[in-house]
């Protein structure tokens, strides 16, 4: 196992490398370059001059480049321009809250949506299969950020029961205060990936239900609830953690519209507002950030497949 994941980081070495170099490319992209960007649009040649002499920005790209990427590696993501506060400080304050809230998020979907596409499938084809299918669809349909809208309006507004403005609370600072602040942002990703999470699950246990294993199961007495749990759930979980994966690697992006609606303070609205005043060194960082966060999640859903499965050898 150690070999593989070792193996599994040199392969990303390269996509890192050619990310990374689209990264850095993103400052020349914009009209202006990188001088523009730091000078403005009426500046005078004197100060395009001192500008470039003081960011080093008349030296080849290619050396740009290889000492951007070298600071990056030691933690060293430069500077923002609006707030001249190290990059890798406001992305680390941010990023806690981002990755309670996924979790939160994550959670809540799979207690949402795992027993519902259990029941889903072992009565597929019913009334109550047909309901879930609905359900899934709607909670797939509906707008995240209406969904938010309506749950500050009936537990913040009408009960008084949560706050409207989520604000970030560590959970081994105060659970409780953890739950009361991140509980409505979280039920809204949560409702909306229970969805997904049912829809994938459903199919992969009733194309499990109906394979062979499973009958000759049957034909040997053992009851339902045994060969779901210990047969069936193992195999359909294989194509359903990757998506739960993808999910969480997601919401550690940013979930940009619900972070907006709760004003949420996390990578989603971090980035948003370095984009609104093109903060471009707070832009990759955040970019290189969210990269490395889906490399690796990744990489614990492939390591995850072994201990689902053991028939899987890595070597």
């Amino acid at each position: 196992m150690i070999g593989y994941v070792a193996r599994r980081l040199m392969q990303l070495l390269p996509v890192l490398l050619t990310a990374s170099a689209l990264i850095f490319g993103m400052m020349y992209a914009v009209p202006g370059g990188p001088v523009g960007v730091l000078v403005g649009e009426n500046a005078t040649p004197e100060q395009i001059e001192k500008v470039t002499k003081e960011f080093g920005l008349d030296r080849p790209v290619l050396v740009q480049y290889a000492d951007w990427l070298g600071r990056a590696m030691t933690g060293d993501l430069g500077h923002s321009l609006h707030s001249r506060e190290p990059v890798a400080k406001l992305i680390g304050e941010r990023l806690p809250a981002t990755i309670q809230l996924a979790l939160t998020a994550t959670v809540i979907g799979l207690l949402l949506g795992v027993p519902l596409a259990v029941a889903s499938a072992l009565t597929q084809g019913s009334w109550f299969d047909r309901g879930l299918s609905g359900w899934s669809a709607l909670a797939l349909g509906v707008p995240t950020f209406w969904v938010g809208i309506l749950l500050i309006l009936l537990f913040a507004v009408q009960l008084r029961l949560l706050p409207a403005a989520s604000g970030y609370v560590p959970f081994w600072d105060s659970p409780w205060q953890m739950l009361r602040n991140t509980i409505l942002p979280a039920s809204t990703l949560g409702l909306y990936v229970s969805g997904i999470f049912a829809r994938f699950l459903r199919g992969s246990l009733i194309a499990e239900l109906n394979a062979d294993y499973v009958r000759t199961a049957r034909s040997k007495g053992l009851v339902e609830s045994a060969i779901v749990v210990r047969h069936v759930m193992r195999n359909a979980l294989l194509p359903f953690v990757t998506i739960v994966g993808i999910m969480l690697a997601g919401f550690i992006g940013g979930a940009v519209v619900t972070e907006a609606v709760f004003t949420y303070p996390g990578m989603g609205r971090l980035v948003i507002q370095a984009i609104g005043s093109r903060d471009y060194p707070l832009i990759q960082g955040c970019i290189l950030v969210i990269l490395v966060g889906y490399m690796l999640i990744n990489l614990a859903v492939d390591v995850l497949y072994v201990y689902i499965d053991p028939r899987i050898d890595y070597g």
